[in-house]
């Protein structure tokens, strides 16, 4: 813990992907998920990416050093995969969407963006500072 008593960047970072219990729970016994939106449809995709997730986790606390480049590559993954999925439901009509306006985003989706984009947002600036204080220390 920091002298304000905020834990560093990088344990939010594996706070995160430790969550994923969380929303593990939260998907299967409560179906809400907010952590692979995208995947809603797939369901063994959708397990294999908690999976990964854990993976991880395992990662992080195996070489703490790695936790912005994992969090910054599986967070971007998950940004691809919304972006996608968004908008494919955005540039084709549906039958359902016409018929009772469902099907456009769902409010799960909008959560998993802004977790995954803090996630990815939180790691990038990280790695960034971290590649500036590496080229400042060479020049």
């Amino acid at each position: 813990m920091s002298a304000q008593g905020i834990p560093p960047i990088s344990n939010l970072l594996r706070l995160y992907y430790a969550a994923t219990a969380l929303f593990l729970l939260l998907d299967y016994a409560l179906g809400i998920n907010v952590r692979m939106a995208p995947l809603e449809a797939y369901p063994d995709w959708r397990a294999l990416y908690y999976l990964f997730c854990f993976g991880c986790l395992g990662l992080m606390l195996w070489r703490p050093a790695w936790t912005d480049w994992i969090a910054t590559l599986e967070s971007l993954l998950t940004l691809s995969m919304l972006i996608i999925s968004m908008g494919v439901r955005v540039m084709t009509v549906s039958d359902t969407l016409l018929s009772n306006g469902e099907g456009f985003i769902t409010s799960e989706e909008i959560i998993n963006f802004m977790l995954s984009g803090g996630a990815a947002w939180i790691a990038y600036t990280r790695g960034i500072r971290a590649i500036q204080r590496d080229m400042r220390g060479r020049g």
